[in-house]
């Protein structure tokens, strides 16, 4: 034991040598990393907000990555814990707009302009999740075609079955018919909604205890898509709330480009099962 340590406190308060806090978490990198360019007081806020929004979604992307590999193995229940986390990550990239709504469009204009062509809509990690998750719209690798090393990760994601995709092919595996989701073999593209699936996910509403299993990872899917669905919420209306109906620094259209996404369905016959029970 050395001078430093302290047994009434039970800790080490001597640190040469050993892995601290800071160590292990790479924290100067970390601390390091928000530059404004700006004098403006709240463009801090806006860095860490985004940066912190980035890793949480990395951790989401391990996470699905990792529900996808147990679904595909028939290992439904680590794949129920690591999809229970992702809603809650989304959980907690929606309380964060909270904080980025204490920002208002004054304090927001005058930093706005350092910002120059970058936007939310070109993070290479959030089409990560909507790729994995079953959104492919390949329309959307256009904004990373500068990053062949992001473009390359994106186009592995593209080459295998989502998480939707792969919950299908359970289905497939458990007997139900799929329809023409149990021949695909080119995933780049959005699978178009099917019959068959509806079907197969209404058998399986109408009869919860017999098909528990499937039913739970159903509702697993939806717990997920409901909370991704109230972050782009929240995010239409923090945008709203600080840059009104302004165009988008990325030059999309704001406000209406970010509605016009809300629209969009992870996992349609999932939502759509609803009505027919």
């Amino acid at each position: 034991m050395t001078k430093s340590d302290n047994p009434a406190l039970g800790a080490q308060l001597e640190f040469r040598g050993r892995m601290a806090y800071a160590d292990y978490l790479h924290l100067e990198k970390v601390l390091d990393a928000q530059s404004p360019l700006s004098s403006a007081h709240d463009e801090l806020l806006f860095i860490i907000q985004h940066q912190t929004s980035e890793l949480w979604m990395k951790l989401a992307i391990h996470e699905v990555r990792s529900a996808i590999q147990a679904i595909r193995k028939d290992d439904l229940q680590p794949a129920f814990k690591m999809l229970t986390r992702v809603a809650r990550i989304f959980e907690q990239l929606n309380n964060a707009w909270d904080v980025l709504r204490t920002m208002t469009p004054s304090e927001y204009t005058e930093f706005r302009g350092a910002l120059g062509q970058s936007s939310g809509f070109q993070s290479y990690q959030y089409r990560a999740i909507e790729f994995l998750a079953g959104n492919r719209n390949l329309v959307m690798l256009k904004p990373h075609e500068h990053r062949p090393e992001v473009m390359a990760a994106l186009e592995s994601i593209l080459s295998q079955p989502s998480l939707y995709d792969e919950a299908l092919l359970l289905l497939s595996r458990q007997g139900f018919d799929i329809g023409a989701d149990a021949q695909r073999t080119d995933w780049r593209e959005t699978r178009p909604e099917s019959t068959e699936v509806l079907a197969a996910w209404r058998q399986i509403y109408r009869e919860p205890g017999k098909y528990w299993t499937l039913y739970e990872l159903a509702e697993k899917l939806v717990d997920f898509e409901d909370y991704f669905r109230r972050w782009r919420f929240n995010h239409v209306t923090t945008v709203e709330r600080i840059i009104g109906l302004k165009r988008g620094t990325g030059g999309t259209a704001g406000v209406s480009y970010l509605r016009k996404m809300l629209e969009v369905e992870l996992f349609p016959e999932l939502w759509k099962v609803r009505t027919e029970l």
